[in-house]
């Protein structure tokens, strides 16, 4: 007989969660640490959505996730989850650019980029500083129809190698666009512009695993290979979600599932009002990405000076169509050294990542699907070579990951790797006024992506699930 892996669950609890990516994962502990009974149903066999791991033969152990994000992370770890999360916190050392337009190494913080702009880019300090005020100031209230583009304009003029320094590291860390809101934009740069970028010391495996462990301290009921078909509603509340073949009553549900698969496909749109049900159509899913996943030989590594994160294109310049290309010019190379693991086996890994369309990959038969993998495959060590000499030689495993990889193993509707646009907030937001109890902890917004807002975006709805059951009337029987 197969598993029933929700053996010995109950048949009740004040919050069922959905999914177990950072954002999901916060609000289970936050609100099991607030004393509520929280389940948490996770359809894949290992917790962290795209932040999670994979093993391969030999030992490699290859991250899922973006490599990098803002020192805010590191308040947040400690505040929501754990002392030893939050120390595990590092800063990486280096952060290179090598394009047609400029080459140059950073720190990616606030004192470097206004040094770089002033003395290598020529712009005037006043300048500078006005920019960096500017985007410090933006919040979710600004103007959502000024663009990223007009936002250059206005302070770099005519200057599209400043435009590139200022927005590829943000392009790889949310997926924005030069179209896209410019808050979407100011917000997420300012959050990098504090201190820097930050990662986790002993790999994405680790930081998983201490997670479920804090959840299960706590009391949270963590359950993997439980895929969710249904929420059930009643009246113009939820009621319950169906999952493995059984029903399982809730005061509340957080999806941390796609904001368009919520809606559609485990509520269904009959039970919302009409105009909510045109602006969730109207919400754009934000684009994918693929990656190349590549090991070094035992005791082989590269310099240090090779940078952390290698923003590398061979384009004359920045567009965001040309990130989307099949034709790819444009590669984010994440350098993992030995110490990233330091309790590993001492081995130097390689992740390439690129933007890219769900369309370019979903309708290829499977010979062209595979061919166009081994493709992407080759193309990436043809463009390593230039950082990592004689690379073939040196690299012992290679695969590839495409959108469609991304949509089997996380459900992301169309391999989104940062959820929805930025229209999609409003609408997340506004789900417990269409049906009491039902939340949304997704990846949306982009201002919602990455490790840092999804975190935080799990923080918030838990604070609204707590607000909710403490203010719902106690029924009483006689």
């Amino acid at each position: 007989m197969p598993k029933d892996f929700l053996k010995g669950a109950a048949d009740q609890y004040d919050v069922v969660v959905i999914g177990s990516g950072l954002g999901g994962m916060t609000a289970a502990n936050i609100l099991a640490r607030d004393g509520m009974k929280v389940l948490l149903l996770e359809q894949h066999y290992k917790l962290g959505g795209l932040a999670t791991w994979f093993k391969r033969p030999r030992g490699h152990i290859f991250d899922i996730s973006l490599h990098g994000f803002p020192h805010g992370m590191v308040k947040s770890c400690r505040r929501y989850w754990t002392k030893e999360i939050a120390d595990s916190i590092v800063q990486l050392e280096g952060v290179r650019f090598d394009n047609p337009m400029f080459s140059l190494t950073t720190t990616f913080d606030r004192k470097d980029f206004t040094n770089l702009l002033t003395t290598d880019f020529g712009i005037e300090v006043e300048t500078v500083n006005r920019f960096f005020d500017t985007a410090r100031g933006m919040n979710f209230f600004d103007d959502q129809e000024k663009t990223t583009r007009q936002l250059f304009d206005e302070f770099f003029p005519g200057r599209e190698d400043v435009v590139r320094l200022l927005m590829e590291p943000i392009t790889y860390a949310n997926g924005s666009t030069l179209e896209d809101p410019a808050i979407t934009y100011g917000i997420v740069f300012s959050n990098f512009m504090s201190k820097g970028v930050f990662v986790f010391q002993g790999g994405t495996d680790k930081l998983v695993k201490a997670m479920e462990k804090e959840m299960k301290h706590n009391g949270v009921d963590v359950r993997i290979n439980c895929d969710v078909e249904k929420i059930n509603v009643a009246g113009d509340k939820v009621k319950s979600v169906q999952v493995n073949g059984r029903t399982i009553e809730t005061g509340a549900v957080i999806s941390n599932s796609n904001l368009r698969s919520t809606i559609f496909n485990l509520i269904g749109e009959d039970k919302f009002d009409s105009s909510f049900v045109d602006d969730a159509k109207a919400v754009r899913l934000n684009n994918s990405s693929t990656q190349v996943y590549m090991a070094m030989k035992d005791g082989d590594t590269v310099p240090r000076e090779t940078g952390d994160l290698l923003f590398c294109s061979t384009a004359d310049r920045f567009q965001t169509d040309l990130l989307l290309s099949r034709d790819i010019t444009s590669r984010t190379f994440s350098f993992y050294y030995p110490d990233t693991r330091p309790d590993g086996k001492g081995r130097t890994l390689i992740v390439s990542s690129t933007n890219a369309n769900y369309s370019d990959w979903t309708d290829l038969s499977k010979e062209e699907y595979e061919a166009s993998k081994k493709d992407l495959v080759e193309t990436t060590l043809n463009a390593l070579e230039k950082y990592v000499p004689n690379c073939r030689e040196r690299i012992v495993h290679a695969e590839a990951a495409t959108p469609v990889t991304f949509e089997h193993y996380t459900k992301h509707v169309n391999g989104s790797s940062f959820g929805t646009k930025f229209e999609g907030l409003g609408v997340s937001r506004a789900l417990p006024e269409q049906i009491g109890g039902l939340y949304h902890a997704g990846s949306c917004g982009i201002i919602m992506s990455g490790w840092l807002g999804t975190i935080n975006y799990g923080v918030i709805v838990a604070n609204d699930v707590i607000n909710q059951l403490s203010s719902a009337p106690t029924v009483t029987t006689t």
